[in-house]
């Protein structure tokens, strides 16, 4: 009994599918369906799940040899307990830890801050703002906080912050069944055939991401231009998202995942790299770039599914961007619903966009406040996997293109429209599904584009 007692302590033993344990599997919490970016692997096995667009192929279970055999699972416990101690979560930073990035510096400024010890890492001339954009390294021994105030007083006109990461919504494919991965495009009246789709247009898209997977057979008749912008030197940033991101745009419409506008043209800025193999972040000063380069190619309509902290780079390039006609749709993040507003969706002038499931519940990591918009189909989503096939995705990152697709195709028919008026009728066309009016759940409400789609 005593022998039994303490292996029963030492190897703990898996779930059963009858709601015990199996031999290999894991415990987790089953509110639980964040990726944590850790892998960007979420090929499907190369068939659809169950109730989908496609059918079922997907999953398998790689320790059925184990099943019977308790002395290989302690064993096997005992080997894996040998080989190497359990990985410590790396933190993501929010912020690079030597480095300033401003707006506004003068050539004056510039030489003055050299002589003091700082290094001019980038520099580049903006369209968007007329202004230069500088990267900065700090001396050695300044703290971060000491460098930006420095920078600050030697120009106190510039847009002077830290350098802050933000990162793409990350979120896991879970199993289906019983129907729950079918499209979900009804739920805003979006036309669920693409003969009978009268939302068409041949508009170009602005998206800025994760990088692509360009290959995908839901993309291979898409128009896709990718632009990566990081260090070649830097790691890649993973394909998960930004594929996913991708095909609910412009997936083609025979495809397993077929996108909302297929005919578009999409240029995808991959402002991305991966970091310690945990995350994929981007910084502001890259963020910014993008924005400047969509714009100069006259892009009106910008998905950004991606979230961090204020910035006031980040807030001139917004507003310059809007101030130029630019439409900017934002995830509203999925930090929680006590979680402090984040960034780019708390600007007032960008469209923050929250997730809703099919019963038009609020996604229960979706941040809430007075900042949001609209709400969309986001949990629970059908699209691209990273590497072939598809999945669903849930999370407000996959809400935000059925609001980008609407404003495109509003955008083409009524050109004269100002990103104001847009948004406006945008707003007033919701479904209301919250408390009456705008709230800080769903914002004005559903988006519904069935009057958009008949015409």
């Amino acid at each position: 009994m005593l022998f039994c007692l303490v292996v029963a302590a030492q190897f703990p033993l898996p779930a059963l599918q009858s709601g015990g344990f199996l031999p290999g599997s894991s415990v987790a919490h089953a509110d639980d369906d964040d990726d944590g970016g850790g892998d960007d692997d979420d090929d499907d096995g190369g068939g659809d799940d169950d109730g989908g667009p496609g059918g079922w192929g997907g999953g398998d279970y790689r320790d059925d040899d184990r099943r019977g055999d308790i002395r290989s699972l302690f064993r096997w416990r005992w080997q894996e307990s040998r080989r190497a101690p359990p990985r410590r979560q790396m933190r993501v930073p929010d912020r690079a830890p030597n480095e300033i990035v401003a707006i506004g510096l003068d050539e004056t400024s510039i030489v003055s801050l050299t002589q003091s010890g700082f290094v001019i890492d980038e520099r580049l001339q903006m369209t968007l703002t007329g202004s230069e954009l500088v990267r900065l390294t700090i001396p050695s021994g300044m703290t971060l906080d000491a460098a930006r105030q420095a920078v600050s007083a030697e120009a106190p006109s510039a847009a002077v912050d830290f350098n802050h990461f933000y990162q793409p919504e990350q979120e896991t494919s879970r199993p289906c069944g019983n129907g729950r991965c079918a499209l979900v495009r009804h739920m805003v009246g979006w036309p669920m055939e693409a003969a009978a789709n009268t939302c068409t247009t041949s508009q170009r898209i602005g998206l800025i991401d994760t990088a692509i997977n360009a290959d995908h057979t839901a993309l291979a008749d898409a128009r896709i231009e990718v632009v990566r912008l990081s260090d070649e030197r830097l790691p890649r940033s993973g394909e998960q998202h930004g594929t996913a991101v991708a095909a609910l745009l412009v997936g083609s419409p025979d495809s397993r995942a077929p996108g909302l506008l297929p005919m578009s043209e999409l240029v995808a800025v991959d402002a991305f790299r991966r970091f310690g193999n945990v995350a994929d972040i981007a910084n502001v000063y890259d963020l910014v770039r993008a924005l400047d380069l969509l714009t100069q190619r006259g892009i009106t309509v910008i998905n950004l599914s991606l979230t961090g902290p204020p910035n006031l780079l980040l807030k001139q390039a917004v507003s310059a961007a809007i101030g130029q006609g630019t439409i900017l749709i934002a995830a509203a993040g999925n930090e929680g619903p006590n979680a402090k507003p984040v960034y780019p969706a708390a600007y007032e002038e960008v469209i923050a966009v929250t997730a809703v499931d099919r019963a038009r519940n609020s996604y229960r990591r979706a941040v809430r406040g007075v900042h949001i918009d609209i709400a969309a189909p986001g949990v629970g989503v059908w699209t691209a996997a990273s590497i072939s096939g598809a999945r669903q995705k849930s999370g407000t990152s996959f809400a935000a293109p059925f609001v980008t697709a609407a404003a495109v195709v509003m955008k083409a028919s009524r050109p004269e429209l100002t990103p104001r008026e847009i948004e406006a009728e945008l707003m007033q066309s919701a479904e209301d599904i919250g408390a009456p009016g705008k709230d800080a759940i769903y914002g004005w409400g559903l988006l519904n584009v069935r009057a958009l789609c008949s015409r």
